[in-house]
């Protein structure tokens, strides 16, 4: 296996390298006026539910056709950058210096192209999207600023520099400043998406409370800890029954979805929290609860990703990415969590990564689709090769 995971990490390396870490987005095509232009009509109006069909029926089966056609572009995405950091940083732990100039070059274009005018460095995606509301290209996300930031923290623990962990004290005080921090009483607290909404959002919330927790136990500053600990109350207080959590949290009445990536973000967050506040986090019930949960009844035989509990397919890169990333650094609670993860690579690398070297977007029922996207897939793909590399 370590031998098949090395050739993928290269063969993912060199068509990375190739390509110069640009690439195309799945969002790059909902992000353009024609299709936003569309979906506004469809809001405006009644009756046009299935208004926006043709476009996301052409833009699902014909990606490159209709990128060519709307001359869409590869450009960078500081979240695909901030992954190739991480990525790069794990690898040159285990392999030396060969990753490291390749970490920095990434860590060096995040500092230049941050989301300017806010109270720190923080980051957003280079298209306009639509979520409840319109998000313009370049809107500071907590999702993106703190998977950023964690590339920066993971640059300082590394390399020691202390300008790294700078760059993390600063999104926090974009955290704290500039989204809204909906305070439900004195002890429980939820982030926003991002500075324009009010959103409440599982694992969108868990990421600012691990980039807190994370901080906190490099800088002892209190307030850190006590806004970790009251964002971590607010999405153990809505974990279901059975282990699991819903996307959106109330009083956002909005469709009760589960999905696989997401609950793989909200472990992994819970598991970083509990790494910085040891002995002062109390959620483990919760934590080996979702756990269970998630290896149950989000993958076909601890191997494949599951899109929801009911469904298999479209069996997506990301949530193949995710299980790698949760599982591998959960194997420090349980052994059989780092062989999950290896069950996931290796079904992975055989299904969906192709010769040239990028992964596969999505297998659907009946065909694959092969487009590379890098942020979606490639980045997501290296840090969580490099990450099983590196806890192997």
């Amino acid at each position: 296996m370590k031998d098949r995971l090395l050739n993928s990490l290269k063969l993912l390396d060199g068509w990375l390298e190739k390509n110069n870490w640009k690439g195309y987005d799945p969002y790059d095509l909902l992000g353009t006026k024609l299709y936003l232009q569309m979906l506004s009509l469809r809001f405006s109006y009644e009756n046009t539910k299935y208004f926006t069909y043709p476009f996301t029926f052409l833009s699902r089966n014909c990606p490159k056709l209709m990128m060519k056609a709307l001359r869409v572009r590869p450009q960078h995405n500081a979240k695909a950058l901030a992954l190739f950091a991480r990525g790069y940083l794990n690898l040159y732990k285990k392999f030396g210096e060969t990753y490291l100039e390749k970490a920095l070059k990434s860590l060096n274009w995040l500092m230049e192209n941050y989301s300017r005018g806010h109270s720190g460095y923080c980051w957003g995606y280079p298209f306009d999207w639509m979520t409840r509301i319109f998000i313009p290209k370049e809107t500071p996300s907590i999702v993106v600023s703190c998977i950023t930031a964690n590339a920066f923290l993971d640059a300082y623990e590394i390399l020691g520099d202390e300008e790294y962990l700078n760059v993390a004290k600063s999104t926090c005080n974009f955290l704290l400043n500039d989204l809204n921090i909906d305070v439900i009483n004195e002890d429980v607290i939820c982030f926003s998406y991002t500075p324009l909404d009010q959103f409440h959002v599982h694992n969108a919330n868990l990421f600012g409370a691990s980039l807190l927790a994370r901080v906190y136990k490099h800088t002892k500053r209190e307030e850190y800890r006590k806004l970790a600990e009251k964002a971590v109350k607010f999405t153990t207080s809505y974990q279901n029954s059975d282990g699991s959590w819903y996307y959106w949290a109330p009083p956002d009445k909005l469709p009760y979805l589960i999905d696989n990536y997401h609950t793989g973000f909200i472990l992994e967050s819970l598991y970083i929290i509990k790494e910085a506040l040891k002995d002062e986090f109390l959620y483990d019930e919760n934590l080996e609860k979702g756990i269970k949960f998630y290896r149950d009844h989000l993958f076909v035989k601890e191997t494949i990703p599951k899109f929801t509990p009911k469904l298999l397919y479209p069996i997506d890169i990301h949530n193949v990415a995710q299980g790698i990333i949760t599982f591998s650094r959960l194997q420090e609670l349980n052994p059989q969590h780092g062989e999950m993860a290896e069950k996931i690579a290796k079904w992975a690398i055989v299904n969906m990564q192709d010769e040239d070297g990028y992964f596969h977007y999505r297998i659907y029922r009946h065909r694959i689709d092969k487009t590379p996207y890098v942020r979606w897939g490639q980045a997501w793909m290296l840090y969580a090769l490099a990450k099983m590399e590196t806890a192997s």
